[in-house]
């Protein structure tokens, strides 16, 4: 696991020279990294060329599978903003010497990221134990990745005696489908998929009581951000406009069908996955549960979680630079 992750972070400390290019009043255009089947109300707004109107120039959105990916991609200077990073990949990156923070919340979601057992292995959170020795699909360094370390630790499943094969969503589900592995880990419609072919362990409400929360986030480059403060403002400005219209119900049907376009999904598959998800407000972001302080105090568990498990080297001291309120205040002023 610690091999594949520091292959995908290769070169992550240093982003390439031309970003600094990007400082407000030379851009043209910026990259923005977004997950298919991830149905979010900013989505929307997308459709709609909202971003661009507020923020004065062209929107390149790149889709990826992993936040593994979009950290890499944010370090060679090819992405600019991630939509939706998973937490953990942040933290691997951070912990890794990459210089990204945090600049909103996209997504809470503790139903829709777990890990399935294949159903003819009858194993269930009883007798959990028995999967020790067997053969999981995960996504390494991702969100999946850090509740199936959680999840083994809190059955007590020996992470030695596992086959730990990395594998996207996606690839995970097809080769749950077809025996190749005993149980996978994923989100979105990786994880529909799952579940057609096994049951999960733990439900969101049983991992929430545990400590393993799961959420996404907005994330970008620090440098982009300090020399771009504006047009990241105006962002998540817009996101958190979009999250607002979702909540109150005033979209409703039009706004989902419009969401599940843009994330490559159908309407039912679209509002199934969305009934899962939260898409909490600027107030409550900027408050201690997040961006005042817990959200740094939870990536350094994060970390650790990691550390032990030997999937980075280190963790940092602190990450409290890492997450930065900076433009999320200024637009919710």
């Amino acid at each position: 696991m610690k091999k594949t992750i520091a292959t995908l972070l290769a070169g992550t400390a240093i982003l390439a020279s031309g970003q600094a290019a990007l400082a407000d009043g030379h851009i043209e255009e910026i990259t923005v990294a977004y997950f298919l089947e991830w149905p979010l109300p900013l989505y929307e707004a997308w459709a709609n060329g909202e971003f661009e109107e507020a923020m004065g120039i062209d929107l390149n959105w790149v889709s990826f599978e992993t936040g593994t990916a979009m950290s890499a991609a944010m370090a060679s200077g090819d992405v600019q903003i991630a939509v939706s990073q998973g937490l953990p990949p942040f933290v691997v990156a951070a912990s890794a010497g990459q210089d990204l923070q945090v600049v909103d919340v996209a997504v809470t979601y503790a139903d829709n990221d777990n890990c399935v057992v294949r159903s003819d292995l009858e194993i269930d959170a009883d007798n959990a134990s028995e999967l020790s020795g067997r053969r999981v699909a995960v996504p390494l360094g991702t969100a999946a990745h850090y509740g199936f370390l959680r999840q083994m630790e809190h059955f007590g499943v020996d992470l030695a005696s596992l086959d730990i094969v990395d594998m996207a969503p996606p690839e995970g589900a097809a080769a749950l489908s077809q025996g190749a592995v005993d149980f996978a880990c994923g989100y979105g419609g990786g994880l529909t998929r799952m579940l057609e072919y096994g049951n999960v362990l733990l439900t969101g409400e049983e991992k929430t009581e545990l400590g393993i929360l799961v959420f996404d986030v907005i994330s970008a480059p620090a440098e982009f951000v300090a020399e771009n403060p504006d047009l990241v403002a105006q962002f998540v400005a817009v996101g958190q406009a979009a999250n607002e219209r979702w909540n109150s119900g005033e979209g409703g049907d039009e706004m989902l069908a419009v969401i599940a376009e843009r994330a490559g999904m159908d309407l039912e598959g679209a509002r199934a996955a969305i009934s899962t998800m939260g898409f909490p407000d600027a107030d409550t972001v900027l408050g201690e549960t997040w961006m005042g302080g817990g959200m740094s105090e939870f990536m350094l568990g994060v970390a650790n979680v990691f550390v032990e498990a030997g999937s980075i080297d280190s963790a940092l001291s602190s990450y409290e630079d890492a997450v930065n309120p900076g433009p999320l205040s200024a637009a919710a002023n």
